[in-house]
């Protein structure tokens, strides 16, 4: 096919000379060099973990293009997404391009070997889908296989981190992928470009090599005792006198084309059905030590199906805000929380030189709790327990939503119950991992994905094989040992774990016509990703930031807990004159009660929103990624 053929001329031209050929995308947004700022005392915000972020990058602007924008994490899964776009591709071809280059490029985050959740809007029809390609545990799948010591998570943050480290590298670990299924299954219904071409720029970045990126090189070296039990991890990614390899490296992964070649030629049953598969049983069958065998078998992979599934959809002021439902807890929580704001004057507390009024900061902090506390008793696997009442009805009505609003004083209340819907047994709330990504497109003809994959931790289960990485996406269900009934996210044959990502469009509602698309947002970070997501959908709703300066907002919130946490290593944390207006936000929050946790908050915000004749995109400071549009 003529798109092939240069696509594959543009991805050559861009190995030999950099990114001169994204020059052809409108207005592209060079990559900033990272910039380290300093970190400041006090533990992490959770026990858990974060991934590297690769220093706070200086001077980024936004973007503005006519036609279409894609935003990704890696520059080079946004130029191949840009050129799939320029060539006619749909949004849901972009998507698959570019995940099948970070699965490469940023194989921390996501992969074949992990799964993903997509929103896909259908600009001239007005349709909304969402596509669940979230891991489903194994069927012979039981509540031992995460058991651990109750007196293990009686100790510090260091301590319970260890345990985590531990129950993570399990073979037990280890969900279904569902990622490859989930595009291929939306690429059926949306896409444009032939399937084979859409793996061929990875492939041939595979094959040609690409320089390890800082990000990644950090994620190595954390990783780098956990990468030795797994001969073929450590081959890959360290060096023959088992040291970490370092940024700028060229980096070679043959397998993963060849895997790549495989699903090319037959479709996602390439990866379920055959050698790959049984590669990657025998991967998970590996003893490695005190890690243990997994049971993710065949049949697993074999039977394994994506799911479409309604959207979560919620008002607030003049928009619509819609997001992915069960088995993710991501778009729930946010309505929750935008449902509750909505009862306060939140436009009249707009930040300053990105530093967040004190009000809003206790507003929104105490809404998460309350949002977080009926995600921790209600919210899993709805296929498995559903939500009480009138289910999604239930828990964002407008009048259960204005009670819970009613709870929010002049002071934090510390530690939220869960409201009155119906009695459940709680389940674990802070045992997500952050080895995510997430990708915001906009297509030529208006329709738009927004999709947010994952292998849970940074490096996931650490097991390697055929060039990608297996995910422990299974330690999302509860593990930390309570008394009385089971939780709702236990774990149990065949049952997707609850997921905080939050893949998220917002919408202008007009009388009589579809829907305008306003606004593409997402972002990795485990349990914060909905603080994360939630900071910019007020950024640019409430408090009328682009979309660069959105992302760029210094980040805030709180889980079900007595802290509330602050960006703690954000630029404005420390340069004059903003200094003085955090001291003073820090001394405001300490007054009204709240216990300051200034931990880092690494999140990817990826944003595109509409401005007149424009779309204007914004990437994340704190990583590497890379807007790009065209006419």
């Amino acid at each position: 096919m003529m798109f092939a053929w240069v696509l594959r001329a543009a991805f050559a031209a861009l190995l030999m000379a950099g990114m001169s050929w994204a020059q052809s995308c409108e207005m592209p947004q060079a990559p900033v060099p990272s910039i380290a700022t300093p970190g400041l005392a006090g533990q992490p915000v959770e026990a858990l973990p974060p991934e590297p972020a690769s220093g706070f990058r200086a001077g980024m602007q936004a973007v503005r293009a006519k036609g279409f924008m894609v935003v990704t994490a890696n520059p080079l899964a946004s130029q191949v997404a840009c050129a799939v776009l320029q060539n006619g591709g749909s949004a849901v071809d972009a998507a698959v391009a570019a995940q099948m280059v970070l699965g490469l490029v940023e194989p921390q985050s996501s992969g074949l070997g992990g799964g993903a959740f997509l929103l896909h809007w259908e600009a001239h029809t007005g349709v909304l889908r969402s596509y669940d390609g979230r891991e489903t545990a194994p069927l012979a799948a039981t509540p031992d296989d995460l058991s651990i010591s109750p007196a293990s998570t009686t100790g510090p943050a260091p301590q319970i981190r260890e345990v985590f480290q531990a129950l993570r590298s399990r073979g037990t670990s280890i969900g279904t992928p569902g990622v490859l299924r989930m595009l291929e299954l939306a690429h059926q219904a949306h896409g444009r470009m032939a399937w084979p071409d859409l793996m061929r720029p990875a492939q041939t970045l595979a094959t040609q090599g690409f320089a390890i990126s800082p990000r990644l090189a950090q994620a190595i070296a954390q990783a780098r005792d956990d990468l030795l039990p797994d001969a073929q991890a450590a081959a890959y990614f360290l060096n023959q006198d088992r040291t970490p390899k370092l940024a700028g490296t060229r980096l070679h992964n043959p397998a993963y084309a060849h895997t790549l070649q495989a699903i090319a030629q037959g479709g996602a049953n390439a990866f379920y059905v055959g050698e790959i598969a049984q590669d990657m049983v025998r991967k998970v069958q590996e003893q490695q030590g005190a890690r243990g065998m997994g049971k993710l078998r065949l049949q697993d992979l074999a039977q394994y199906r994506a799911l479409v599934r309604e959207p979560v959809c919620t008002l607030y002021r003049a928009y619509r805000v819609c997001g992915m439902g069960p088995p993710s807890a991501g778009a729930l929580v946010i309505a929750q929380a935008l449902g509750m704001l909505a009862h306060f004057d939140v436009p009249a507390m707009p930040p300053r030189m990105l530093v967040p009024d004190p009000a809003a900061v206790h507003l929104v902090s105490e809404a998460l709790r309350l949002a977080y506390a009926d995600r921790n008793t209600y919210m899993a696997d709805t296929d498995f327990v559903p939500l009480p009442a009138q289910g999604v009805a239930a828990v964002l009505s407008p009048s259960y939503l204005a009670q819970r609003a009613a709870l929010i004083q002049s002071r934090s209340m510390g530690k939220a119950s869960a409201g009155d819907v119906a009695a459940m047994k709680p389940a674990s709330s802070d045992s997500e991992g952050k080895g995510t990504t997430h990708v915001s497109i906009v297509d030529a003809q208006g329709n738009a994905v927004v999709m947010t994959s994952s292998i849970e931790s940074s490096m996931g289960s650490f097991r390697f094989v055929r060039g990608f990485l297996l995910n422990n996406q299974l330690t999302d269900f509860a593990w930390l040992p309570e008394p009385g009934p089971p939780s709702a996210n236990r774990i149990e044959p065949l049952k997707r774990p609850r997921s905080s990502m939050a893949p998220t469009l917002v919408f202008k509602p007009q009388a009589g016509q579809v829907d305008s698309l306003y606004m593409a947002t997402g972002s990795p970070g485990g349990p914060a990703i909905m603080p994360y997501v939630l900071k910019t959908l007020l950024g640019v709703l409430d408090w009328g930031l682009d979309a660069q300066s959105a992302a760029a907002l210094l980040n805030f919130g709180a889980f079900n807990s007595p802290q509330t946490f602050i960006e703690g290593d954000h630029p404005a944390m420390h340069a004059q004159p903003s200094h003085m207006q955090t001291q003073s936000l820090l001394e405001a929050l300490r007054a009204r009660g709240h216990q300051i946790n200034l931990g880092p908050q690494t999140s990817g915000v990826g944003l595109i929103m509409r401005d007149g004749e424009h779309w204007v995109g914004g990437a994340d400071p704190r990583r590497e990624g890379l807007v790009l549009g065209g006419p």
